[in-house]
């Protein structure tokens, strides 16, 4: 069996394995709690507080513990707007691609009297630094664009957005789920003021993930009860979870400039091998991309189709976001980038990682290649599209 739907969720690493079952058996107090066994636990929270804002180049105070990427992006939206709002001002950018955790939030906004641009993504799947400028209003209390993309794996450039925020006294957040763990990130250097992070993307565990925000940008609280994380998020921490979590995205920081050449390396070739498909393409930029992320469309087929004899194949892919899997609908991604609603519905998506193999490489562009033989074999699309009834696209 191959898996190659790292985007969707990475397998634990040892290491956070090894760290989560040290804490359930030996530093399983709650950190609230005053005595010997509850001031271990503190003690193991903050020492993960300080490893994970090492990576990122955040202080440790500006770090808060959440059960996820999704969590944390509407915490970190609905915080600016509410600072927005205090100040008259109600006017939000982000791009067209963003995820759902994103996008979702920001319409749940505009019911609240707030107003959203959305900037376009290119073909390419890159935002445009200058088209963010050009969106900027005085009214504006928030950008919020992704660090990289779930599906297509493209990278934005987010150093030059996040100095332009600062220059316009903007504030900025990234949702930076895909990228951290996967590629230097670092908040000062980006120019952040909010960003999120989530473990299972990264060899931690499901359910915990993280927000940055940085010195001065007051969170509102989306969960009212105890006083945890310095009153910024209620309910005892998954201390488990976060020393997992600490573990695992430390051991990714110090392995990222080992692992990330071969990963790339791999990638490129599963692009070259794909791309040699009769009217395929590639879906975003070559080159500023993920390390492990490699995204087609196929002409004639449905994705639906070529995953499920993929997994007959034993390979383990997807179409697209993990969170929209089982929609029919076409990926809001492939849209945002210009794909045609019948080029969108063949796309497929591989995340490799530094446990691909270039064996496992080799077997995937054949497996692609059958699969998409054999559906185009009987496809009437593809029948409609080599006798000339329809126009070729790709």
């Amino acid at each position: 069996m191959i898996y190659a739907d790292n985007a969707a969720t990475t397998k634990m690493s040892a290491a956070a394995m090894d760290a989560m079952t040290a804490c359930m058996k030996e530093t399983w107090g709650n950190p609230s709690s005053l005595y010997g066994f509850g001031q271990n636990a503190k003690e193991a929270l903050e020492q993960a507080r300080a490893d994970i804002a090492s990576v990122i180049g955040a202080d440790p105070k500006e770090i808060v513990f959440t059960s996820g990427g999704s969590e944390a992006d509407n915490q970190a939206i609905r915080s600016a707007a509410a600072l927005g709002a205090k100040n008259g001002k109600r006017h939000i950018v982000s791009s067209a691609f963003e995820h759902h955790a994103v996008l979702h939030t920001l319409e749940a906004l505009k019911k609240e009297g707030f107003e959203v641009t959305l900037v376009d993504v290119h073909e390419d799947g890159l935002v445009r630094p200058e088209e963010v400028k050009a969106a900027l209003r005085e009214d504006t209390c928030l950008v919020t664009i992704m660090y990289a993309n779930n599906e297509i794996g493209t990278i934005q450039p987010i150093e030059e957005i996040g100095e332009l925020c600062q220059k316009h006294g903007v504030l900025f957040h990234t949702d930076a789920v895909q990228a951290i763990g996967h590629i230097s990130v670092n908040v000062q250097r980006d120019h952040v003021d909010l960003l999120s992070a989530s473990a299972h993307k990264f060899h931690g565990p499901k359910g915990v993930g993280f927000l940055y925000a940085k010195k001065g940008v007051r969170l509102t609280s989306l969960i009212e009860g105890g006083a945890q994380e310095k009153g910024k998020r209620a309910g005892t921490e998954n201390v488990p979870g976060i020393v997992a979590m600490a573990a695992a995205l430390q051991e990714a920081a110090d392995r990222m400039e080992t692992d990330a050449p071969l990963i790339q390396k791999r990638r490129d070739r599963l692009i070259e091998g794909l791309g040699a498909i009769a009217h395929s393409a590639l879906n975003g930029d070559r080159g500023k991309r993920l390390p492990g992320n490699v995204n087609f469309c196929f002409e004639g087929i449905e994705g639906e189709s070529l995953l499920l004899l993929l997994d007959d194949k034993g390979i383990q892919a997807s179409s697209g976001s993990a969170c929209t899997s089982g929609s029919l609908d076409p990926s809001h991604v492939l849209l945002a980038i210009g794909r045609v609603h019948d080029v969108a519905h063949g796309s497929l998506r591989l995340s490799i990682n530094e446990e691909t193999s270039d064996a496992d490489v080799e077997e995937m562009i054949k497996a692609v290649e059958e699969v998409v033989a054999y559906l185009r074999g009987f496809s009437p699309i593809w029948r409609d599209l080599t006798t000339g009834k329809k126009q070729f696209i790709l």
